[in-house]
């Protein structure tokens, strides 16, 4: 069969890759896809958000699946689209449709579902302009850190963690009346700091039925030690060694069947991917967020990990017939190295040619910012190049990874070298 994958980062190059390998694909376009995807499938100049365009190109090239990689086309109703058309509604969508998706699109919305079905989560207010001093003496009563959290959509950027009062209080008038992440922080989620170590834990579901995919942690931070600046994320390993078979079955009983009991029981109809990012608190999971899609970089680890047919898989997702369809997964352990731009997340140059692929052994890289130039291939984003590799061990698996980050070369290039740091 004919599949579109949408979008251009690691996450769609790892699902293209893997979808690449499946005996029951025909052919596979990504729209609009990178430097990497061009080498398993054929990319095509379409944004996500381009619902019109991406109708007429399905028609045309009698596309039975549509795989969506961002969260912004998800919440803007993409599902909700092809429902609506007659053409469309019989083409499987792999992703949730808008009321679904709002478990990512508003922070305030997820946690009151997480309230209503008995989902573990840190305890939290919401707040706007009109209850501003409220939300000053709600951080009073809790104790540093404090947790900010932009209501919608603020690429990835939304979040504060401060230890200074006094700086969250301005930081949540900066949120609310500056609007610091425009419409995004019009209300405010401020919830009680969960102390642990984080992890997630990905679902494929139909709505009826799911599987649980490999665990991954990823690390966020710019400089090493987990210091810095935020970022998409600087590389991942799975699985998280301390989430072993009890831990995720309690995070299957205290989270996902009521999650997906909860979806059913508000009549939301979820075809897709759940992320659940979670603490663990002494053992106990505790949910952070929900994504409606799968995480970057995680996805570049999870996804090889799996050795089922993905095609198979979705097919299961689009006619509801998952519970039908075997699920194996790698025992391997997979990491990631994140190659990126100088001066990402903040300023970076765009356009540098990117040299060294030839040479790369015992890793996948799957590409994030790249593009093609003529005969190069340059950077184009922050996050660049995820590099994968399997190994018995998590050293084994990051040796190859940071040796493969040494072949790969680009003016400023930088990755962290101590990614697995807290696992090792």
């Amino acid at each position: 069969m004919n599949v579109l994958v949408l979008g251009s980062g690691g996450r769609e190059h790892a699902f293209a890759w893997k979808l690449a390998q499946s005996p029951k694909l025909e052919n596979l376009f990504i729209a609009p896809g990178n430097a990497g995807t061009a080498q398993v499938g054929t990319n095509i100049e379409i944004g996500v958000n381009d619902f019109d365009a991406i109708k007429d190109f399905v028609l045309s090239n009698d596309i039975k699946i549509v795989v969506v990689g961002p969260e912004d086309p998800l919440v803007n109703g993409i599902h909700d689209y092809f429902l609506a058309d007659d053409e469309l509604k019989n083409i499987g969508v792999i992703g949730p449709k808008r009321d679904g998706a709002e478990l990512e699109g508003s922070k305030e919305f997820s946690k009151i579902f997480m309230e209503k079905h008995g989902v573990p989560t840190a305890k939290y207010q919401s707040f706007t302009k009109t209850n501003l001093e409220d939300g000053y003496t709600f951080l009073e009563t809790l104790s540093p850190p404090y947790v900010l959290k932009a209501d919608g959509l603020a690429a990835g950027k939304g979040v504060l963690i401060l230890e200074d009062l006094e700086e969250a209080k301005t930081e949540l008038s900066n949120m609310i009346e500056s609007g610091k992440f425009g419409d995004a922080s019009a209300t405010v989620v401020i919830e009680e700091f969960l102390h642990g170590i984080e992890l997630s834990v990905f679902v494929l579901t139909d709505g009826e039925s799911y599987k649980i995919l490999p665990s991954a942690k990823d690390y966020k931070r710019i400089g090493e030690g987990d210091k810095g600046l935020n970022t998409g994320g600087m590389g991942a390993i799975s699985p998280v060694p301390f989430a072993d078979s009890a831990y995720l079955q309690k995070v299957e009983d205290l989270v996902v069947k009521p999650t997906i009991a909860g979806l059913k029981a508000d009549g939301i109809d979820y075809k897709g991917f759940i992320f659940i990012g979670l603490m663990n608190d002494n053992g106990n999971p505790s949910v952070v967020e929900y994504n409606v899609r799968m995480g970057d970089p995680e996805t570049e680890v999870v996804i090889p990990r799996i050795k089922s047919d993905l095609l198979d898989l979705f097919e299961g997702v689009a006619n509801q017939t998952l519970h039908e369809k075997t699920f194996e997964v790698d025992e391997r352990i997979a990491t990631t190295v994140m190659l990126v731009s100088g001066g990402y997340p903040e300023g970076y140059e765009k356009g540098k040619v990117m040299t060294g692929f030839n040479t790369i052994e015992n890793s996948i890289p799957f590409h994030a910012g790249t593009k093609k130039d003529g005969e190069n291939i340059v950077t184009s984003g922050g996050r660049v190049l995820a590099l994968t590799s399997f190994g018995a061990e998590i050293k084994e698996a990051l040796d190859y990874s940071f040796a493969n980050a040494e072949k790969i070369h680009f003016d400023k290039k930088y990755y962290r070298s101590d990614i697995g740091f807290d696992l090792v």
